[in-house]
């Protein structure tokens, strides 16, 4: 590599800048001066220096003509250097993500400063304080040069200038490796390790570039370089190459300084988005797992939801809603909204939905859920407060029972279109302590849709909450107008749901959980109460094969009597009080068993010498899925078989 021109002093005698303070200066606080001996620019270049020192055009991203011949890249003056590096750190810092921070670097210096230039970063980046294992490898992250129609503008005003062409740039995407393994020990290592910034002539630089670039790839000959490490705040985490044509002016002692403080503002820059960007995956991760990927399809039901944060760079909040299977075909219908818009409220929503599955396995009443829910609030801490809206929805009886605390009654659109505000006590909100919740119990028609919303959607700076809900309820009103007598598909609907929200009209998360009624027709359901005697077992098999033939369903006679016989006698055998059963015919035969003993049972391998043990075996081969509830009176034991092709 060609030696830059006499005029420039040794690069041994050049200040020593420190990587990660100072402004550009010559190092007393001084703005530092172009040395003596170096030509200055023309007085009246006044569009060219602004351009230079950092103006709108250089801050915009507008690549000016670049110096001529003679002419530093940031000024002559020392107060010139300083407003470039003013107006190039704020273009950089102004970068949030990756992207963003490299480009900023790029068109801040190309070609004010330099006529092309490489970005290497480490990958992958490391975190915080991770300490990363294995080599050390640096990936080409971008490459930016003047284009090939700018090149050469500018640089004369007389007849000579088209005979003047300089010499261009090079392809560097062409010139230089994707992928750099640092040798631990190489020059390249001691460049880095060394944080200052390098002149390209010098003994250091001419060992490392190579490396870097590829043994094969060199910077053409008679091109300036400076090679600086880009040092984060506890490693090195890359390096930038910078490159000027032989035809303009070599870089100096002061544009190392420029260097030095161009390469701390990136480097810290990425650190900070790579800080930013390991936030924003840990709060989406964490908004992810607390709501449910996908929500369940009872029997007698169909659901459909929405969530929206209240804004895209900060997807955390408490809101949330969930949809919970419970026996005998119901369905708890939960939702909920935690106080805030942080990841701490997004936490505690994660426990008070955890703790609300949990009470909902237990079937417990929806008043009883909500007053443990507030226990465990008061348990998390005395500020912590949510609202919440639970109901169970029963498909045999069409009846739903809803218990409120503190949030917005839900609607109810009725299959004619007409769209009713439920009334359900509002009740104190979770983690106020020392209230009753009540529940009411409403009938639940088929064909009728449910909509349970947090106040985000109804609530905003422009509006109060019950003008919300009234234009909520008109929306509903209007939507279902459009399809007539037939109820309006419920993923449209949700959308024209939220549809009603204008510009700047959320300020909060939006959860929305919409349920459409169908319920199960009585004829398709056979239930009764039997005596826990030795004769029950008999007493449950003739029913059932009544039942299955009154359904066509002879096909199953023997599977059924097998299994219903396996789980009325071990129900007999402990209960206390009268056995349920009930066979349900939907689109698959379910059988569920109720008695009054909370102990579930549990599958396990007899041995050859025991008389037990084998009932749940065969329910388990037989059936094509089957369980065990634990409810508040005793347990359920069920199973399902599929339909035969001919009856589905």
């Amino acid at each position: 590599m060609a030696a830059d021109n006499d005029a420039r002093k040794p690069a041994a005698d050049a200040p020593q800048p420190e990587g990660t303070t100072g402004p550009a200066n010559g190092g007393d606080g001084a703005p530092a001066t172009a040395p003596a001996g170096r030509p200055a620019g023309p007085e009246g270049s006044g569009d060219a220096q602004a351009t230079a020192a950092g103006g709108p055009a250089a801050e915009a991203g507008i690549h000016p003509a670049p110096a001529g011949p003679g002419v530093t890249a940031a000024g002559t003056t020392g107060g010139e250097r300083l407003r470039f590096v003013g107006a190039a750190t704020r273009r950089i810092a102004r970068g949030i993500d990756l992207d963003e921070i490299v480009l900023g670097l790029c068109r801040a210096t190309v070609p004010t400063f330099a006529d092309a230039i490489l970005v290497y970063l480490r990958d992958p980046l490391p975190v915080g304080d991770e300490r990363p294992v294995g080599p050390v490898v640096l990936r080409l992250r971008r490459t930016d040069q003047l284009p090939e129609h700018v090149r050469g503008m500018g640089e004369g005003d007389g007849p000579d200038f088209a005979a003047e062409r300089p010499e261009p740039v090079p392809d560097l995407a062409g010139c230089a490796a994707e992928r750099c393994e640092v040798r631990i020990g190489g020059p390249l290592a001691e460049v880095l390790r060394g944080v200052r910034p390098v002149f390209g002539d010098s003994s250091a630089a001419r060992a490392a570039l190579p490396e870097l670039l590829g043994d094969d790839r060199p910077v053409p000959d008679r091109h300036r370089t400076i090679l600086a490490p880009l040092r984060g705040r506890r490693r090195v985490i890359g390096a930038a190459v910078f490159v000027r044509r032989p035809d303009r002016a070599a870089f100096e002692n002061d544009d190392l300084l420029v260097a030095a403080q161009l390469a701390t503002h990136t480097a810290l820059g990425v650190d900070k988005a790579v800080l930013y960007g390991r936030e924003v995956y840990i709060a989406d991760e964490l908004q992810r797992t607390m709501l449910p990927d996908s929500l369940p399809q009872p029997t007698g039901v169909r659901l459909a939801s929405r969530y929206l944060p209240a804004a895209e760079t900060a997807r955390v909040g408490g809101d949330w809603y969930d949809a919970i299977p419970l026996p005998g075909n119901r369905v708890a219908l939960v939702v909920g909204d935690v106080m805030g818009h942080s990841m701490t409220s997004a936490a505690i929503m994660g426990q008070l939905r955890t703790t609300a599955q949990t009470l909902a396995g237990l079937d417990l009443p929806p008043a009883e859920v909500l007053h443990h829910l507030d226990e465990q609030a008061q348990r998390l801490g005395s500020d912590r407060m949510a609202t919440c809206m639970y109901a169970v929805y029963d498909p045999v009886a069409h009846r739903i029972v809803i218990a409120n605390a503190g949030h917005p009654p839900p609607i109810l659109l009725h299959r004619g279109g007409r769209a009713e505000v439920l009334r359900v006590p509002p009740g104190a909100p979770i983690g106020v302590g020392g209230v009753d919740f009540e529940a009411v119990e409403l009938d639940a028609p088929a064909g009728a849709t449910l909509l349970l919303y947090t106040d985000g959607l109804v609530e905003s700076r422009i509006r109060d909450v019950w003008t919300g809900i009234e234009q909520l309820r008109e929306r509903l009103i209007e939507t279902a107008r459009l399809t007539g007598p037939n109820p309006p598909p419920l993923e449209p609907l949700c959308d024209e749901v939220l549809g009603m929200l204008g510009p700047g009209d959320r300020d909060d998360d939006i959860a929305l959980l919409a349920a459409r009624f169908e319920g199960i027709a009585p004829s398709d359901v056979a239930y009764w109460f039997l005596d826990p005697r030795p004769q029950t077992a008999r007493q449950a098999r003739r029913l059932a094969r009544r039942a299955l033939t009154r359904w066509g369903l002879e096909e199953l006679t023997d599977s059924v009597e097998l299994l219903v016989s396996e789980v009325i006698t071990n129900a007999v055998r402990y209960a206390e009080r009268p056995i349920t059963l009930r066979l349900l015919r939907t689109d698959v035969l379910r059988c569920e068993v109720g008695d009054d003993v909370p102990q579930l049972p549990r599958l396990r391998q007899a041995r050859p010498s025991d008389e037990g043990g084998r009932g749940l075996y065969l329910v388990n081969r037989l059936a094509r899925r089957w369980g065990a509830t634990r409810l508040s009176t005793g347990k359920v034991v069920w199973f399902e078989l599929a339909l035969p092709p001919r009856a589905r």
